[in-house]
């Protein structure tokens, strides 16, 4: 039975390390460790019935019917400003649930392959590098420890921000637009 935690008392150790402790899903993408935590996942589907839209930012592949539901894709390494994501057996889309302006978005993102669900203690995240990553800062939740390596912790609602993925959106139209108008 549960013992009762009056105000001004702390946890037990126990207690207060499971507190610390967060779950993340670990993933692969051009050859890194990258991880978001368990709380935003929703699932994780097999790559495929990919819909192009015309006129979307480099970036969001297309969209999937997921149960009904129009889901935008993600490639999470053109977002990086890498090349896109090279299409294997192992690649994956891990729905994620992105918050925006008192909104959820379900987004789909690519990944080559996932990995596992890790268990990071608070005291073993470090804050983002100020430089020298090679993905904006603001994506950049923290840098987990984990056996001597380091996993790039992502910060999902800055790196699947609904105003820069819409904002993107629109430059694609301007971009359209015009050269349409330079072609006429």
């Amino acid at each position: 039975m549960g013992a009762l935690v009056k105000a001004g008392q702390q946890l037990p150790a126990e207690q207060q390390a499971a507190a610390e402790q967060q779950q993340y899903l670990t993933f692969v993408l051009g050859g890194e460790m990258f991880a978001i935590g368990i709380l935003c996942v929703k699932e994780i589907i097999e790559y495929g019935d990919l819909t192009v839209v015309p006129m979307m930012p480099e970036c969001i592949r297309g969209v999937i019917n997921l149960r009904g539901a129009v889901v935008p894709v993600v490639d999470l390494a053109c977002r990086f400003g890498r090349r896109s994501t090279d299409l294997t057996r192992r690649t994956c889309i891990v729905i994620v649930e992105v918050e925006g302006e008192g909104e959820r978005q379900d987004i789909g993102v690519i990944v080559d392959a996932v990995s596992e669900v890790l268990e990071i203690q608070s005291s073993q995240i470090e804050p983002a590098p100020a430089f020298g990553a090679r993905i904006r800062t603001d994506f950049i939740h923290g840098m987990g420890k984990l056996d001597g390596k380091f996993v790039i912790i992502l910060n999902v609602n800055k790196v699947l921000s609904l105003d820069d993925l819409a904002l993107l959106g629109q430059m694609v139209g301007q971009e359209s637009a015009d050269a349409l108008t330079a072609a006429a």
